[in-house]
């Protein structure tokens, strides 16, 4: 059974803003509560075929996982897939301008579970909402207070 799992919120500042922040990977342990780390494995700037290392918990279990960038337009999508990883997750940030100093920002992951997760997978996609929906809150909060 497939997980996938969309959440949207409205942040007031101008896309290139939003975009440029939640795009940069080295931020993400700030906005993710469930990230504790991310380690560029190639080069910046982000591109096609650009690699992180991601250390993250989730319902009580560590995970390690790579994510490699599968399509990048700058200002408008950043779509990843796991390159390794205990469960292939395809991640995707959509930020769309609604006013000058207004951006729609979606964020949906998708991916199937294997293993025992695979049971789990109800679980899974209600935690992922929870968790995914407080992580956008925050971006909201960190990008509006700056």
């Amino acid at each position: 059974m497939a997980v996938d799992v969309t959440t949207e919120i409205v942040i007031r500042r101008p896309v290139a803003e939003v975009a440029a922040y939640a795009g940069d990977p080295t931020n993400a342990p700030q906005w993710y509560a469930n990230i504790r780390s991310v380690d560029l494995k190639t080069p910046p700037p982000l591109a096609q075929g650009s690699q992180m290392a991601f250390v993250a918990t989730f319902l009580g279990r560590t995970l390690s996982y790579t994510y490699e960038v599968v399509e990048l337009v700058a200002g408008e999508r950043l779509t990843m897939r796991t390159a390794e990883g205990p469960f292939p997750m395809v991640t995707t940030y959509k930020w769309t301008s609604l006013a000058p100093d207004e951006t729609r920002m979606t964020l949906c992951n998708a991916g199937t579970p294997s293993g025992f997760a695979t049971v789990a997978t109800p679980l899974i996609a209600s935690s992922m909402r929870r968790a995914m929906t407080k992580d956008l809150s925050a971006l909201k909060r960190i990008l509006e207070h700056r």
